[in-house]
Formats: structure tokens, C-alpha cells, sequence
């Protein structure tokens, strides 16, 4: 008997060792697979995404510079973060309380970085497509650049406000050894859901919700008046602006029902506490998200398409592959 209590402990030699998670085989083995082969796709989707943008000259624009930020962001979602909640899933944490800590700041930074990245993309679409006229002049790579890098430090701020008991004291909410947990008290907890999830889909909104109605009117226009040969292609700017706006405004979408059960299990329970087997669930679907990112740029957006059959034949080692005509259709 002691040696079966034994074995379901994280350090069977320590008396205040947590106890594992104990689950048949062939669930385990299941849910194991399952989770790495999320994991593997999402390094390998984002990580086309990294490539097809930053090789190929045509596709450095603003807009695709905000892409390129949100999959960084995927990608060491899939490279970091996936592998270590499948290890959490045995409740048993053998790396130390440093290593806990910063498993937890990276995941809020990381979360907190995604949501900035796409209220910037859709400031973008909102300029582009309700104000194009200004759309050069207010919108420039530098500029973007400048952006993303606020986003990140001001992502890596919040995270360390929310999870400064955290880093002050790493085992102060560790009733056992071998456990990773960190608790938000309620107040916090609601300003992390204001500040990464009800403040930022709130503009989102409002910005989407303008990009539509005005997109909705041009189509009306462009319809009563292309008759012209020079208002067709202004026709045709057109439709691929209102294009790129349905297209990222799918992500959006994507991400907000991905993330959706996880604030509002936040909002009911007094404590939110991350690492429990409760809410693993709703991690996982806030994770999940990354690897749908790609999906949706593999549907929608032809030019990805085309760079994915670039990179996998291997011609972008070609010469002068960096100059080839992305928006071209084949």
C-alpha cells in the first residue's frame, strides 16, 4: 500500500510531495498525442507564416507586418507554452519555482502581445478602408515597427504587474511540492480581463463594425458607377481592401470564441487558478487559437498559398526568390 502512495507522488521520497494525476493508459497516451500533434502544426503553420513574410520583398507591407507580430507570438505559443501544459497534465511541476514563474509570465505575455497585435491590425483596416486617402501618409512601416514594439513592452509590463506576487515570492501559493499554480485575486483578475480581453474586443468592435458599413457603401457605389474603364480598377482596390478586412476579421473572430470560455470561467470563480485540471480546458482553447491563425490565412489569402508551395519545393533558395510576384495568380 505505501508503495502504491508512492508512486502517484510527484517525489515519492518527500512527505509534502503533490500527487499525480492518474489516468488510464490509453487515455493518456491519447490526450498525449493529441496535444503534440496541436503543438507540431502550430510551430509549422506560424512558422510558414515567419518565412513567407519576411523572405519574399512584395509581402513587407504594414499589414503584413502585423500579421508576422501575431504569428511570433503563435509560434512560441506552440514552441513553449503547448509542451509545457502537456507536461502539467500529471499536476507534477520538476523544474523549480523559477521555471514556474516564468512559464506563467511567458503565457500572459504571449496572450497579452496576440490581443495587441489585433487591435492594431484592425486600426490598420480601419484606416485603409475608411480613410485610404491617408493611408500612406499615417500608415508606414516605420511606424508599424514602433507599434509592435510598444505592444511587446507594454505586454511584458502588465504581465509583470499581474504576476508580481508571483515573482516576489514563487512558491507562496504552493501548498504542496512539485506544484505550479499561481492565484490572481479578483481585483487583478478584473483588470486583466478589462485591459487583454472586454477593453481591447471593444474596439475592436466599434472599428469592424465602421470598416463594414463603409465597405458596405463603397460596394454599393462601385456597382451604380463601374461603367468606366479607370473606376473598374478602382473597383478591384476595392474588393481586395474589403477582402483583407473580412479576412482578419474572421481571425478576430476566431480568437474571440477561442477565448470567450476561459474570461468567463475568470469572471465566475473568485480565484483564477491557471494551472488547475478546472480549467485546462479553456487554456488549451485559448492555445488552440495559434494553430487556427494559419488555417484562416491558408483559405483566405492566395499570396500564402503560393509562398507555401515556395518554401516546401524549396525555390525559395533559388536566386532572387525573395522577388518573386506573391500577389500574381499562377
Amino acid at each position: 500500500m505505501d508503495t502504491l502512495e508512492e508512486a502517484e507522488l510527484c517525489f515519492p521520497h518527500i512527505n509534502n510531495s503533490c500527487r499525480r494525476w492518474s489516468r488510464p493508459q490509453p487515455e493518456a497516451s491519447f490526450i498525449c498525442v493529441l496535444l503534440s500533434s496541436i503543438s507540431v502544426l502550430t510551430v509549422s503553420l506560424n512558422l510558414l507564416v515567419i518565412i513567407s513574410i519576411s523572405h519574399f520583398r512584395q509581402l513587407h507591407t504594414p499589414t503584413n507586418l502585423l500579421l508576422l507580430c501575431l504569428a511570433v507570438s503563435d509560434l512560441l505559443v506552440g514552441l513553449l507554452q503547448m509542451p509545457v501544459e502537456i507536461f502539467l497534465l500529471t499536476n507534477c511541476w520538476l523544474l523549480g519555482d523559477v521555471a514556474c514563474v516564468a512559464n506563467f509570465v511567458l503565457a500572459s505575455l504571449l496572450i497579452s502581445a496576440s490581443v495587441g497585435s489585433m487591435v492594431l491590425i484592425s486600426v490598420d483596416r480601419y484606416v485603409a478602408v475608411c480613410e485610404p486617402m491617408f493611408y500612406s501618409s499615417r500608415v508606414s512601416v516605420k511606424r508599424v515597427q514602433l507599434s509592435v514594439c510598444l505592444c511587446w513592452l507594454l505586454s511584458a509590463v502588465h504581465s509583470c504587474w499581474l504576476l508580481r506576487d508571483k515573482l516576489t515570492e514563487p512558491s507562496r501559493f504552493h501548498s504542496c511540492r512539485g506544484e505550479c499554480l499561481v492565484v490572481v485575486n479578483y481585483a487583478d483578475g478584473v483588470v486583466d480581463l478589462v485591459v487583454t480581453f472586454f477593453g481591447p474586443f471593444l474596439v475592436i468592435v466599434v472599428l469592424y463594425m465602421r470598416v463594414f458599413v463603409v465597405a458596405v457603401s463603397q460596394a454599393r457605389a462601385v456597382r451604380r458607377h463601374a461603367v468606366a474603364l479607370q473606376r473598374s480598377g478602382a473597383a478591384t482596390a476595392k474588393k481586395s481592401e474589403l477582402k483583407a478586412a473580412r479576412t482578419l476579421g474572421v481571425v478576430l473572430l476566431v480568437f474571440l470564441l477561442c477565448s470567450c470560455p476561459y474570461y468567463c470561467f475568470s469572471v465566475a470563480a473568485e480565484h483564477n487558478v491557471l494551472a488547475a485540471e478546472a480549467v485546462a480546458v479553456q487554456v488549451w482553447l485559448i492555445y488552440l487559437n495559434s494553430c487556427l491563425n494559419p488555417v484562416i490565412y491558408a483559405f483566405f489569402y492566395p499570396w500564402f498559398r503560393k509562398s507555401v508551395r515556395h518554401i516546401v519545393t524549396l525555390r525559395i533558395l533559388q536566386p532572387g526568390s525573395c522577388e518573386a510576384n506573391m500577389l500574381q495568380r499562377d
